[in-house]
């Protein structure tokens, strides 16, 4: 019977566990080189500079048909068949899954790319579509007696090898929006496979035949088709690996929505910029990934078919038993009904799409929703198949320890619910824990665990403690403002004045200066400071201004005696009095009216006065002799006092209009100096006048 029981309920005759691979584990930011298995991408803009896997292994799987109480379990009288709770329909499923993660290690490239390089070693069963009411029936059956009408079937195991390369590097890094991709080539190594579809297939065993003195028989319908590699049917031999190799590829991609991206970058005064690697920086993680495209080709593999009819009738139960195994039962009994055979068989790995959402609510409590979705149909001929999964795990994580509990729905199995850790070397869990350990109807368990040496990436130093990091930090040793690089500010010219503060850092000058030496703009050797007039040449007698000429008539006013009036050269600037102004102001003063023997002026005279004013001011640097006259009518002495007075009355008056009076002097000359005969009336007129003479 062991040949039927391995055909029929190999999986099914004991309690199977089914999840996916390292639970809970792969969501964390710090699983390191094992990430490559879910998503290529993940190992770039990591949190680690290198890591280093030594060993870790996930034996997972489950079924739909049996379910126990894990602590009862272990008791001595448990008898699984009797004592576990059963669930069988027409359609029983299981799986098992055995995951090794051999030595493996990734580090960084470059700022934005890293490699992982990773061996890894697998083995996967599937069990579909088994009839668990004719399994219930036989586990009932007290006489020994029974008839399996199974239907469609298929069971499939596969055993293989890995060793992989993988490449990741940033694709944009844009502000808040950052995207990363990566991808794996696989070498693959096949370890061996075996596997068994049946359509219509029908048994009906008979523990006592007459027919056969007693011993029991088999009686079997439908179509069988048994694969395998070529020593999957000796008992005993020494193992080799089988001439089956192949190459498989995975690839895939994680988006992050950094909205506080700019917190986590530091820039300095030169424009430089440093994102450190030592943190998250998400609000949310997107991950989509396809794994495990590819197949392995067994060159020594047979695949036989057989159509076995109705109306074939029982076999001997000895001759299965005698067999050396299942293929030479199948060919000594059913040759006839062979209706095809073939040499050589690729097996399709267990292809499937990732898709992975993690939501950072602080820097240390994240919730993760991932879904594994096989991309194998279910019962495909030649493939492995992982089972479907929808996992939430709320987690806490920092770099040398976290925490996760995933609750997980699993194809065949339902909710599942778990717990795992990492700290510091270790890594350990499972994604059924909770429920096996609560529940009384277990129908999957997991367990995994393994050991790594990771070396993290370091957070930014600031030795001297001045705020800028030491990357950045143009003297990390000596604290300084951001400004200035972080270095302290210096006096490269020794001026007393420091350079952040100094706008010639280079050449001494005063603080007045700002710190620069005085200049000459204008090359008159006038130094900037002193130089009344910058911009323009001048002579250090005019305070480095050029002299002017205000009145603008050639004599600069330094040599001007008449800067703001027009003068000639030769009179010093001043305007010079012409022999006709002489005239004029003679001729005016003659026409001057005093009273009758009074040095009183008419007030009809003050015109003929104001008009000589006028004149007078247009020679402002002039000076004028007021001279008075009289007739000889009188005696001398009262002529001369006459004149004098007269003389003196002109002078008051022009000093009151506004003529300097250091321009001006009178005299009187009584009779002395007549200009005409006094003999007539006509003459001694004349002979009574006031003279005004340039004063030369």
């Amino acid at each position: 019977m062991k040949k039927i029981t391995f055909l029929f309920l190999f999986v099914i005759s004991s309690m199977c566990v089914e999840a996916q691979s390292y639970v809970g584990f792969l969501t964390d930011n710090y699983s390191g080189v094992n990430s490559v298995i879910s998503n290529p991408a993940n190992i770039t803009d990591s949190r680690f500079k290198t890591d280093i896997n030594l060993a870790g292994a996930s034996v997972f799987g489950g079924n739909d048909y049996y379910g126990v109480n894990i602590f009862d379990a272990f008791k001595d009288n448990y008898d699984f068949d009797l004592d576990a709770k059963k669930s069988p329909t027409t359609d029983n499923n299981a799986a098992v899954n055995i995951d090794v993660m051999g030595p493996a290690f990734m580090f960084n490239l470059n700022n934005k790319s890293s490699l992982a390089v990773f061996t890894r070693a697998r083995s996967m069963v599937n069990v579909n579509e088994i009839n668990g009411e004719t399994i219930d029936d036989l586990d009932n059956d007290t006489t020994g007696d029974f008839s399996v009408n199974e239907g469609d079937f298929n069971m499939f195991a596969h055993a293989w090898a890995e060793a992989g390369i993988t490449y990741a590097r940033v694709l944009f890094n844009e502000g808040e929006h950052f995207l990363k991709g990566g991808l794996t080539a696989k070498f693959l190594q096949g370890g061996g496979t075996a596997y068994a579809y049946g359509k219509d297939v029908q048994i009906n065993y008979l523990e006592n035949d007459p027919n056969f003195g007693g011993n029991g028989s088999i009686d079997a319908q439908g179509q069988v088709t048994y694969g395998r590699f070529a020593e999957f049917d000796n008992d005993n031999y020494d193992y080799e690996l089988p001439d089956a190799i192949g190459f498989g590829g995975d690839l895939g991609f994680v988006y992050e929505w950094r909205p506080n991206h700019a917190d986590y970058t530091t820039t300095n005064a030169d424009g430089e910029s440093f994102t450190p690697k030592d943190k998250n920086k998400y609000k949310l993680k997107i991950g989509l990934s396809i794994t495990d495209v590819g197949s392995i080709k067994y060159k020594e593999g047979f695949v036989d078919t057989y159509a076995i009819p109705d109306n074939f009738g029982a076999v001997n139960e000895q001759d299965f038993d005698d067999a050396e195994d299942i293929n030479q039962f199948l060919e000594d009994t059913y040759a006839s009904f062979l209706t095809s055979s073939s040499n050589g068989m690729t097996i399709t790995l267990p292809t499937a799409l990732h898709f992975n959402a993690d939501w950072s609510f602080t820097s240390k409590l994240y919730a993760n929703l991932n879904t594994d979705f096989s991309l194998v149909a279910k019962g495909k001929e030649n493939a492995s198949r992982i089972s479907n999964i929808v996992s939430l795990t709320p987690r806490f994580e920092s770099k040398w320890f976290s925490f996760y509990v995933p609750l997980s729905m699993v194809e065949n199995n339902g909710f599942q619910a778990g717990a795992g850790l990492r700290a510091g070397l270790l890594y350990i869990g499972s994604g059924s824990v909770i429920t096996a350990l609560a529940g009384d109807n277990s129908k999957g368990a997991d367990v995994y665990a393994g050991l790594k040496i990771p070396i993290y990436q370091s957070s930014p130093k600031d030795k001297d403690g001045d705020g800028i990091i030491d990357k950045l930090d143009g003297c990390p040793n000596e604290s300084g403002p951001m400004e200035n690089n972080g270095c302290p500010w210096l006096d490269r010219d020794v001026d007393g004045i420091m350079d952040n503060l100094d706008a010639c850092p280079d050449k001494k000058g005063p603080k007045e200066n700002n710190g620069c030496p005085w200049g000459d703009k204008d090359g008159d050797t006038v130094l900037d400071n002193v130089d009344a007039c910058p911009d323009e040449a001048g002579p250090i007698e005019n305070s480095g201004c050029p002299w002017k000429d205000s009145d603008k008539d050639g004599v600069l006013d330094k040599d001007d005696k008449c800067v703001d009036v027009p003068g000639t050269v030769a009179n010093n600037g001043c305007p010079e009095v012409t022999e006709e102004i002489q005239k004029t102001l003679n001729a005016y003063a003659k026409t001057i009216l005093f009273d009758s023997g009074k040095s009183t002026i008419k007030l009809v005279s003050n015109g003929i006065l104001n008009e000589i004013v006028t004149i007078l001011g247009k020679y402002p640097n002039a000076k004028f002799a007021i001279e008075g006259h009289t007739d000889s009518v009188g005696s001398d002495a009262l002529n001369q006092k006459l004149s004098e007075e007269r003389a003196s009355a002109v002078m008051t008056y022009l000093i009151e209009k506004g003529v300097a009076s250091s321009r001006l002097t009178s005299a009187g000359f009584g009779e002395s100096k007549p200009i005409a005969t006094n003999t007539t009336k006509a003459g001694q007129a004349q002979n009574r006048r006031v003279e005004i003479n340039l004063v030369k």
